[in-house]
C-alpha cells in the first residue's frame, strides 16, 4: 500500500528490503504531472518494484542524499526549475550516485534530445506514455 511521506509517495512491494541479494529494487520516480507520476509509480508497483515518487529534481536529489539504496531513477525530460537531463547529469556527475542507472522520459520525440540524454549517461530513453513491457524491457537489460 502506498502512503504520502514528506510528499514522497511511498510504496513497498512484498519482500521489499535493503540492497542485498534477492532485495526488491528500489526505484526512484520523478515528474512533476501528479497524473504521470501516479501511472509510473503504479506500472513499477505492478512489475514488483518498491518505489518512492517525488515531484522534482530538485526534491529527488535530496532523495538521494537520505536514501542509498535506490536501484534506477526514472524521471520525465521536462520539468521546472530542473529537467530530468539536469538531473542526469547532476547523478552522474556525483561519485555517490553515478552508478545508479537513469531513465528519461518524454511525451515528446525529439531525436536530439534522445540522442543528448544517452550521450550523457542515460540508461534508456522511453516515450510516453509508458508501458508495462516498456518497463520490463529496461529492467532485464540493466538488473540482470
Amino acid at each position: 500500500m502506498a502512503s504520502v511521506v514528506g510528499g514522497a509517495v511511498v510504496g513497498a512491494a512484498a519482500g521489499a528490503g535493503g540492497g542485498g541479494v534477492g532485495a526488491t529494487p528500489h526505484v526512484l520516480a520523478v515528474d512533476d504531472s501528479s497524473v504521470d507520476r501516479a501511472i509510473i509509480a503504479a506500472i513499477l508497483r505492478s512489475s514488483r518494484f518498491r518505489v518512492t515518487a517525488v515531484e522534482s529534481g530538485k526534491r529527488a536529489l535530496e532523495l538521494l542524499g537520505k536514501e542509498p539504496d535506490v536501484s534506477m531513477i526514472f524521471t520525465d525530460y521536462w520539468m521546472p526549475e530542473m529537467t530530468g537531463y539536469e538531473l542526469l547529469k547532476k547523478v552522474k556527475e556525483s561519485s555517490k550516485l553515478k552508478q545508479i542507472p537513469v531513465v528519461i522520459m518524454s511525451s515528446e520525440n525529439v531525436q536530439t534530445r534522445i540522442s543528448r540524454c544517452l550521450e550523457e549517461g542515460a540508461e534508456d530513453f522511453l516515450v510516453k506514455p509508458v508501458r508495462a513491457s516498456d518497463v520490463s524491457r529496461v529492467f532485464s537489460r540493466v538488473l540482470r
